[in-house]
C-alpha cells in the first residue's frame, strides 16, 4: 500500500502543479505562494483516501492470493461453478435449432436456450445464431453448423463428432471436454474458445482463424492428432502446430 500512495500521491502532486497553467490561470504568483504547502497536504490526504478504497480486500481478491484495484474479470468458461435451472423435459420441442433474432454479440435472447443433453445427431443449422445455448452432455454428431455464429455456447461434455463448422464463428464458446473427432473448423473463427481436455482427434483447422495465445494452449492438446476422413487434412498440421 506503502508503494501505491506514494505513486499515487506523486501523480496528485504533479496534478496539483500543472493544473493552474493548464486550463490558463494565473501562473503562482508570491501572493499565492503560500498555498502550496496546503495544496500538497490536499494531495496527500486525497490520495491517501482513494488508495485505501481502491485497495479494500474483498472476498473475491481474497480467493486470489492478493490485492487488485478492481475486481478481477473472469473469462468465460473460467468460471468453476455454473447454476442453471433444471431442464425442462415437458417440453416436447426444446430440441431443435432456434436461430436468436436478437444479434450474437452478447448472446442476447428473450428466455433461455437450453439444449442441454440433448440428442440432435445429423441436425442442420447453417448459418443460424446459436448464441448462448446451452449445450452441455448434447450429441451433434455429424451436425451441420456451416457460418453458423456460436458466441458464449456453454458445451462441456457434449458430442460434435464429425460436425461441420465450415465459416462459422466459434467465439468465447465452453467446450471442457468435448468431443470433436473428425470435426471441420476450416476458415471458421475460434476467439477466446476453450478445447481444454477436448476431443480433438482427426479435426480439420484448415484456414481457421486462431489467436496465437488461444493457439499455444490448443497445441498442447494431446489428442490433436490423425487426419481428418473428409479432407485428408493432418490435425495437428492443420492446427498450426509444430510436430
Amino acid at each position: 500500500l506503502a508503494t501505491a500512495d506514494h505513486v499515487l500521491v506523486g501523480t496528485c502532486e504533479r496534478t496539483m502543479r500543472v493544473l493552474p497553467t493548464s486550463v490558463g490561470a494565473a501562473a503562482p504568483t508570491a501572493a499565492t505562494a503560500g498555498t502550496a504547502p496546503t495544496q500538497a497536504l490536499s494531495a496527500r490526504l486525497a490520495a491517501a483516501a482513494l488508495s485505501s478504497l481502491l485497495f479494500v480486500a474483498t472476498p473475491q481478491m481474497q480467493i486470489l492470493g492478493g490485492f487488485s484495484p478492481v475486481p478481477a474479470a473472469v473469462a468465460d468458461g473460467d468460471t468453476q461453478t455454473f447454476k442453471f435451472p433444471p431442464i425442462d423435459r415437458s417440453n416436447k420441442k426444446r430440441c431443435t435449432f432456434v436461430s436468436s433474432a436478437m444479434g450474437q454479440a452478447n448472446a442476447a435472447r428473450d428466455s433461455l436456450y437450453d439444449l442441454r443433453e440433448c440428442q440432435m445427431v445429423d441436425s442442420k443449422a447453417p448459418g443460424f445464431d446459436l448464441s448462448g445455448a446451452l449445450m452441455a452432455s448434447g450429441d451433434f454428431s455429424r451436425a451441420d453448423f456451416k457460418e453458423a455464429q456460436l458466441s458464449k455456447v456453454y458445451a462441456p461434455g457434449a458430442r460434435f463428432d464429425g460436425a461441420d463448422f465450415t465459416n462459422g464463428v466459434v467465439d468465447r464458446a465452453y467446450f471442457k471436454g468435448a468431443s470433436f473427432r473428425g470435426a471441420l473448423f476450416n476458415n471458421a473463427v475460434l476467439s477466446a474458445s476453450s478445447f481444454e481436455d477436448a476431443d480433438l482427434e482427426n479435426a480439420d483447422f484448415t484456414e481457421a482463424y486462431v489467436g496465437s495465445f488461444d493457439q499455444r494452449k490448443l497445441c498442447k492438446n494431446p489428442t490433436l492428432k490423425g487426419e481428418n476422413p473428409k479432407t485428408g487434412a493432418p490435425t495437428r498440421e492443420s492446427a498450426g502446430c509444430p510436430p
